[in-house]
């Protein structure tokens, strides 16, 4: 897949582990000349995927004292695997075999959080850059032999908000070269991602990619909005909901006034996981006109009191403030697919179950998956590639 994107530096962590390097405008005598003394210094590989999917990572780090790997996906990693000390000082750890796909993950030195300073593979998310490693072997999301779409970083301003913003976007194979329309379908990250992670541990370029080429999905133009409007935590609640409006008042009409894309009803759909989940859901069934199909992952109505994420508890529940619409016609008649699919073991499984029979209540014929695993990575990639493929049919 051509990517055009900018690439994170990761200058700042290298300066961590290198000597800095200084020009020296003046000539000095040869004597006084400073020298370049020590070594570089082992050569470090790292991370190495083997032939039985594991992965082994390394950080040069001789004078550290406790080094541990950490990772939000990595199955046994939990709050940090302990890593061991060569004499050449070369701290080191072997896990796995790890399931295919990406991983995120980072170095703890000495209590300092650090990418990986040998690896140039990367991952954003809401308020960090990841080290990123990715374990082959996977049919649907592997970089295979086929026509590749390209993902662009587009910077756009929100009128709304007052200020640049950026989204991710996704073009078919043949977009650049031809002249048609295509569908859109808006892709929505969740709580502690950025408009980056689809496309980087989300791996959806290659997904979409693979899909298309086996005629398994239509080809479309995918955006993928930064969620965030603002520093973030856990019930910050805002007078308005600025991404909806964002959305709703500047996303839209730029892609669709950018690309050619169809920009009818039966040709969008949205989507999103857990935070972006709930964001689909508050944009999705306000407009009714907007779109005919939607996906929830991992998510639903945020609270126990039903009034949504963030919502002022004192306020109607967010059932009451959209009884009209959720009762209406216009929501239904014109809608394809609502699809739900929630992990097991996800910690947002009952909210998930709770806001499908809401929803069913109201007369709506949800689709609604539970599968094996919990609130990760490894499950959304697996409902991207399930549910794109059910898009404009």
């Amino acid at each position: 897949m051509n990517t055009r994107r900018a690439t994170v530096s990761i200058a700042a962590v290298v300066m961590l582990t290198a000597p800095a390097l200084t020009t020296t405008v003046t000539a000095q005598p040869a004597a006084e000349r400073p020298r370049f003394r020590g070594r570089a210094g082992p050569r470090v590989v790292s991370p190495e995927v083997s032939a039985d999917r594991r992965v082994t990572f390394r950080i040069l780090a001789p004078k550290a004292e406790a080094v541990l790997l950490g990772g939000t996906d990595i199955p046994g990693v939990g709050r940090g695997a302990a890593m061991t000390k060569d004499p050449n000082g070369v701290w080191e750890v072997t896990l796995g075999p790890l399931d295919a796909g990406a991983y995120r993950y980072n170095f703890n030195v000495d209590g300092v959080s650090v990418i990986d300073p040998r690896s140039p593979s990367t991952s954003e998310s809401n308020a960090n850059v990841w080290s990123l490693v990715y374990v082959p072997g996977s049919d649907f999301m592997d970089t295979k032999d086929v026509a590749h779409g390209a993902v662009a970083e587009v910077t756009y301003y929100s009128k709304s908000l007052k200020r640049f913003r950026r989204m991710h976007v996704y073009t078919p194979p043949g977009y650049e070269s031809g002249k048609g329309k295509y569908p859109i379908f808006y892709l929505l990250h969740g709580a502690f991602d950025c408009d980056d992670s689809w496309t980087s541990v989300g791996r959806a370029g290659f997904i979409l990619d693979n899909l298309i080429a086996a005629g398994k999905a239509k080809p479309m133009v995918v955006v993928m909005p930064a969620g965030h409007t603002g520093s973030w935590t856990f019930g910050r609640r805002l007078p308005i909901d600025e991404f909806a409006q964002d959305f709703v008042d500047d996303i839209m009409p730029y892609a669709e006034k950018n690309y050619r894309v169809y920009t009818d009803r039966q040709h969008r759909a949205i989507a999103g996981l857990s935070m972006g989940g709930g964001q689909t859901l508050n944009i999705a069934i306000p407009y009714p006109d907007k779109f005919a199909y939607v996906g929830v992952f991992s998510s639903g109505i945020f609270g126990i009191t039903g009034r949504g994420f963030g919502a002022d508890p004192n306020g109607p529940t967010w059932e009451e403030q959209h009884k009209q619409v959720l009762d209406g016609a216009e929501l239904k008649k014109g809608l394809k697919l609502i699809w739900f699919a929630t992990g097991r073991d996800d910690v947002l499984i009952e909210t998930s179950r709770a806001t499908v029979e809401m929803l069913k209540k109201h007369g709506l014929e949800v689709v609604y998956k539970e599968s094996a695993g919990g609130h990760t990575w490894i499950n959304w990639r697996d409902y991207l590639n399930e549910f794109a493929p059910q898009l404009f049919q």
